[in-house]
């Protein structure tokens, strides 16, 4: 790699010098904490296996880290930022540091939760640092709004990673971890310490990978019927199903016999079963009538 295209990335001093230019200090209310160090950028898009002809969404792209080591290699990337200062400044950093590849960036400036169309040809990977507070949901959105995902790569809080990539029968299982299994195959890729952020967060930060599925969970349920029995069966994670499940079903007895019917023992609790379970409780919804 030349000499130029290392000084493209942004080191410390490039970060601070272009906040303090920006009058820009990273808010707790956004969860803002910016990648200071290009190593650990050129790591993520090298552990999200981002390809030449990749087309990358990044959610919160901040003062731009992440998104010129992306640049760097794929095809095109789009950012959505939802702070005005950042996304103000973005196109210019972009245009600065990469002039080559700033016709291979764009911007969206919105809130990610309202995304539903990008600009340009449909995304083929979603690489993000997300902030603490919307992680989730930013990533189910995301998933679901844009099938054509076919790689996603976050940095989240290590707790956020565990739950995320977490198996059936591990306390951390929940419903994160069932919601993101019914759109992709997820394991944890990786730990980032706290050091590589400005300021430096009072947490870990994990890398979570995310394959979609070569085949959508097989059921007649749609995914609203299956999210609603997770989200029921997590809501008192602590009782059985057949309590945890009354309320969505009608009645204990109700969901017993949905349960029955399912092959799901009625005494079992919501951590131990995979989302094909789920999709399979929510196709007998209604069993005993």
């Amino acid at each position: 790699m030349s000499s130029t295209e290392h000084d493209a990335l942004l080191g410390p001093a490039d970060i601070r010098e272009l906040a303090a230019t920006l009058g820009v200090r990273p808010t707790k209310q956004r969860g803002q904490n910016f990648v200071i160090d290009a190593n650990t950028v050129r790591r993520i898009v090298r552990t999200a296996e981002v390809r030449p002809d990749d087309v990358v969404v990044e959610v919160g792209p901040g003062l731009g880290s992440l998104t010129l080591a992306l640049l760097e290699t794929a095809a095109h990337v789009t950012a959505v930022e939802i702070d005005d200062v950042l996304a103000g400044a973005l196109p210019a950093t972009i245009a600065a540091r990469l002039p080559a590849k700033a016709d291979s960036f764009a911007l969206v400036h919105s809130d990610a939760m309202l995304v539903r169309e990008l600009p340009g040809p449909a995304p083929t990977a979603l690489v993000a640092n997300l902030p603490y507070n919307v992680a989730v949901p930013v990533l189910l959105h995301m998933l679901d709004t844009f099938p054509s995902l076919e790689r996603t790569l976050v940095m989240v809080q290590a707790e956020v990673a565990d739950r995320l990539a977490a198996a059936p029968g591990s306390k951390v299982y929940g419903v994160p971890s069932v919601k993101a299994n019914w759109y992709a195959d997820v394991k944890r890729a990786g730990s980032i310490g706290r050091n590589v952020f400005w300021p430096a967060p009072n947490v870990d930060s994990g890398l979570v990978s995310l394959v979609r599925r070569a085949e959508p969970v097989r059921t007649s349920a749609s995914k609203q019927e299956v999210f609603a029995v997770v989200d029921a069966a997590f809501a008192q994670r602590r009782k059985t199903l057949r309590a945890a499940l009354a309320g969505w079903a009608g009645s204990a007895a109700a969901a017993e016999a949905a349960l029955v019917a399912a092959g799901v023992s009625p005494q079992a609790r919501g951590e131990s079963l995979t989302v094909e379970e789920f999709a399979r409780i929510a196709e007998h919804k209604g069993a005993a009538a």
